[in-house]
């Protein structure tokens, strides 16, 4: 299974356009390879490099999406996933562009196949979501891509 995106190439610079200093918007990805058996899909997009004073975990969830349809090849740029939204690390559902505060960070989109779909109402957390998973992941993918604010 692979993740890709037309805007940026693995371990590459997000464009400014998909962060906080720009449109905010997600960026277009594009899946290949689902396992046969595939029930739904799962999409987390994390920053791992959060300093300690930010979040005492140094990690900030900035998407998180379930119950995606198996069939989906594409998710459109500014256009969340036929799925259910969970919450991110600021409180909200939906997705929260790239905003390091002091230097690059890494983040990572990171796609699951599943062989279930997810009893998890709207508004799951990351944790809520891994824990609901567990047991059912089919394969999994991540695409890389670094930020710094300008």
């Amino acid at each position: 299974m692979q993740i890709t995106s037309p805007a940026f190439v693995h371990e590459q610079v997000i464009p400014r356009k998909y962060s906080c200093q720009g449109e905010d918007i997600n960026p277009p990805l594009e899946i290949k390879g689902i396992p046969e058996g595939t029930e739904s899909l799962a999409l987390i997009f994390d920053d791992p490099d959060v300093p300690e004073w930010v979040r005492k975990d140094r990690m900030w969830v900035h998407w998180v999406v379930y119950n995606i349809d198996p069939k989906t090849s594409k998710i459109e740029e500014n256009s969340p996933p036929f799925g259910t939204t969970g919450k991110n690390s600021g409180g909200q559902e939906g997705y929260m562009g790239p905003c390091p505060p002091d230097r690059e960070h890494r983040y990572f989109f990171k796609l699951y196949a599943l062989d279930t779909r997810l009893e998890l109402s709207a508004g799951a957390t990351k944790e809520e979501l891994l824990r609901a998973m567990e047991g059912h992941i089919l394969g999994e993918s991540q695409l890389m891509g670094r930020y710094v604010k300008s």
